[in-house]
């Protein structure tokens, strides 16, 4: 299968991107067009789905056609799949157009209706063990039932732009994918769509779409679009999922006991357990792994924003070469919290900024924040343990902080866990590798050969026992505050 070639589809909050890559995961062409209309006010956020279809069609055209220029022949590309954002809503008729703006992942008008969604499904969320957010896409259709009756009633289907986009590939609306689905509440567990949905708040389940899952061959592509774009109409199209799963499959975590750890603005974690995890304190949710392993994890509020809030106008290359030739740990507790309320790995609204010791200078102020990080993100992975997780064994790193050196050896040492960092971790590259699942026979097979590792770091076990003591203090300053609970 040398020859053979998938595409993957990324739909972001300010652009699309297209990739093909073949199946060693070698990037063959990409290319993208940006997102220009969004209509942002107070709690509302919207875009035109029409934007995001015109795009992808310009998007997915001008791959193809650099594709082509290189010689190889658009017959060679057997499989398409998507992904795009988490708890977007499209409310679309029996022929798929869109009756409105979609309600996007970060609108949070939906306040009152998250209550009402909460209430009703409190047997719900005590077995899966998370709450309905306002940015929810449920308690998105909800405010629509509420405010936009005459939309509610018009929409065959509420979708999420991965099916949407799905649905202009295939022609066939109405489809969507374990991990987009787990916002808008359907059972995980039970594979199914509660009765709560439609017995409590009157939504008719007939509007949900039907659930596969992520990596799956939904169909080929339309005739129409396979004849525009010059590609075979036996071409494959592969449900999707969500732009942070699809990047967790890009990562290279593959079985249990793996992680991801993304590092960027802030620090975000996913890991793969052989056990359902449930967090009584809503610190943690869980995705459902195609192959059925769980995804628990979590999003914190801290990460890579200390260094550019408190070193605004560091070169932090320069500034991380610096620190590699200090002499580690450095004599600083810190808590690198730039704003206020933390989410995980504890729930705390007023959890802010702390600095034990005193600070020399800058310099070992900048290496305290990097080792702030490492401590909160040790404190994610022993709490996913706690909670049920598998035991973690290998952390696969991506995100801006991961390409720092300097932060990688600290991570690794206040982990005491060895960390790769894979050539691409990049959530188009993770709709190729779910383009691919049929071509592998899984989501797990077709990662491992299509990601690689291109730096390794392991713990120095003598360093470790340092940041052993500076950890331990880290985490009696944050009981102290009140910010950690006894479960």
């Amino acid at each position: 299968m040398k020859d053979t070639f998938v595409l993957g589809i990324d739909l972001g909050t300010q652009g699309v991107r297209a990739m093909v890559a073949n199946l060693r995961g070698e990037v063959i062409v990409e290319e993208k067009e940006d997102i220009r209309f969004s209509l942002q006010e107070g709690r509302r956020f919207e875009q035109d789905p029409r934007e995001w279809w015109e795009k992808t069609k310009r998007c997915v055209a001008k791959t193809l056609a650099a594709f082509s220029a290189l010689g190889y022949p658009l017959t060679s590309l057997r499989a398409i799949s998507c992904d795009s954002t988490s708890g977007t809503v499209v409310p679309v008729d029996a022929q798929g157009q869109p009756l409105m703006h979609a309600l996007m992942y970060n609108d949070s008008r939906a306040q009152e209706e998250a209550h009402i969604v909460n209430e009703a499904a409190q047997d719900f969320t005590e077995r899966l063990g998370y709450r309905f957010d306002p940015s929810f896409a449920l308690c998105k259709v909800l405010w629509l039932k509420r405010n936009l009756p005459e939309i509610f009633e018009k929409a065959a289907y509420f979708l999420h732009p991965t099916d949407y986009l799905v649905g202009h590939l295939t022609g066939v609306f109405g489809i969507s994918d374990i991990s987009n689905t787990l916002k808008m509440g359907y059972d995980l567990m039970e594979k199914r769509w509660p009765s709560f949905i439609e017995e409590k708040l009157g939504i008719p389940l007939q509007k949900l779409p039907k659930v596969v899952k992520s990596g799956e061959v939904i169909g080929t592509l339309s005739l129409s679009l396979a004849r525009t774009w010059g590609l075979s109409p036996q071409t494959f199209v592969v449900s999707g999922a969500t732009d942070g799963t699809a990047a967790f499959y890009a990562s290279g975590a593959t079985r249990p006991g793996d992680v991801s750890s993304t590092l960027g603005t802030t620090l975000v974690v996913r890991s793969i357990s052989e056990h359902h995890v449930k967090d009584p304190l809503g610190r943690v949710y869980c995705h459902l792994h195609p192959e059925g392993f769980w995804l628990p994890g979590g999003a914190s509020n801290t990460g890579g924003e200390c260094l550019t809030h408190f070193f605004p106008e560091a070169n932090l290359a320069e500034w991380d070469e610096r620190v590699a030739l200090l002499s580690l740990p450095t004599g600083l507790v810190v808590y690198p919290m730039v704003r206020k309320g933390e989410r995980f790995p504890f729930a705390h609204p007023e959890a802010e900024f702390f600095s034990l010791g005193e600070r020399k200078d800058d310099l070992e102020f900048y290496a305290a924040c990097l080792e702030g990080v490492g401590y909160v993100e040790r404190y994610g992975f022993e709490l996913l343990e706690r909670l049920g997780a598998t035991r973690i064994q290998r952390v696969f790193v991506s995100g801006s902080g991961a390409k720092s050196p300097i932060w990688r050896k600290i991570r690794a040492n206040i982990l005491g866990l060895p960390l790769y960092l894979p050539r691409f971790p990049d959530a188009a590259l993770g709709a190729c590798i779910m383009a691919a699942c049929p071509l592998f026979g899984g989501i797990s097979q077709a990662a491992q050969n299509m990601v690689h590792v291109v730096a390794q770091e392991e713990p120095d076990p003598a360093l470790s026992v340092f940041y052993e003591e500076k950890y331990q203090r880290f985490v009696e300053a944050c009981a102290k505050r009140g910010y950690i609970k006894s479960t």
